[in-house]
């Protein structure tokens, strides 16, 4: 009887081939020229897992709590201390609440204003109205002066002037700078021409310096009307225009300054005795004289 083959022999002939682990380091690629070092964990001290996440986490504020809310709030108070310190002294340097005084008009008195400005032989009263020794706001008083009209006459002088350049094809940015620039170059000479004359005279009077740029600038309202006229009907219409306006400015600034520069002098009435009131007399007949010269300066050159 044949012995079949045991159990050890047949265990021994289905025992598989014993496999190698594989190695913890792959053999190097010889073609890579760097090795990869993301898995790589950063060297710590102390080797704590919690340490290393703290490194790797988002990175917390500049300054604790505490001192940000106290720069915070120190820095509010600062900027609070410093506006109320702007709004006590800007008086100084910006007369806000005059200037609020001389755009108080509405669009009766501005309506009135240039029917006076082109029309004032009309006109009869040129006493300023005042109540409690303060004259009453533009809106309130035809003879008072402001400085909306001025400001706006001036604008549309600019405008205006740019216009009757583009129409001779001779129309720059520049050149119409030049012109804006040297209208108010001229008006700065005036007022400061009249103040230093009124110095000279000694005269004592309640014009003041806004006063004095809102009666000059009363006149580009009239250079307005001659080089619209200069433009619809030529060199005819700039001429009987602007003379008319010139007219009408001289008597405006006669009938409105003579109240002002002649003020202490009417008072005592001696409107024309003594050397002093006809120095006066004169600087306001000078001051009305210049406007004319002014207006055609500024304009002859914009009508061909």
């Amino acid at each position: 009887m044949a012995d079949g083959p045991g159990p050890a022999a047949g265990v021994v002939g289905r025992m598989p081939t014993k496999r190698r682990p594989p190695s913890s380091s792959a053999a190097p690629d010889p073609h890579r020229l760097f090795e990869d070092t993301s898995a790589a964990r950063p060297s710590v001290p102390g080797g704590s897992p919690a340490n290393a996440a703290s490194l790797s986490g988002p990175p917390g504020p500049f300054l604790p709590d505490p001192v940000s809310s106290l720069a915070a709030a120190y820095g509010s108070s600062l900027a609070t201390q410093g506006k109320e310190l702007v709004d006590r002294n800007i008086d100084r340097f910006i007369p806000v609440t005059k200037l609020k005084y001389y755009f108080a008009v509405d669009t009766v008195y501005v309506g009135k204003k240039l029917g006076l400005l082109l029309f004032p032989f009309l006109h009869e009263d040129w006493q300023v109205q005042y109540q409690q020794d303060i004259p009453v706001a533009p809106r309130f008083d035809v003879n008072a002066p402001d400085l909306y009209i001025p400001v706006m006459a001036f604008i549309t002088y600019i405008l205006v002037a740019g216009l009757a350049m583009g129409t001779q094809n001779r129309f720059s940015p520049d050149l119409l700078g030049l012109q804006a620039s040297s209208a108010l170059a001229w008006l700065i000479v005036e007022v400061l021409a009249i103040l230093l004359s009124l110095y000279l005279v000694t005269v004592n009077t309640d014009l003041s310096t806004i006063d004095l740029v809102a009666f000059s600038g009363y006149k580009y309202v009239g250079m307005i009307v001659g080089l619209l006229a200069g433009l619809l009907f030529g060199k005819t219409g700039y001429y009987l225009l602007l003379s008319w306006c010139c007219l009408t400015i001289v008597v405006f600034m006669i009938r409105t300054l003579r109240l002002k520069i002649l003020s202490e002098a009417a008072a005592e009435g001696v409107l024309v005795r003594g050397t002093r009131n006809q120095l006066r007399m004169y600087l306001t007949m000078a001051v009305a004289g210049l406007q004319p010269l002014l207006m055609y300066w500024l304009t002859f050159h914009l009508i061909y």
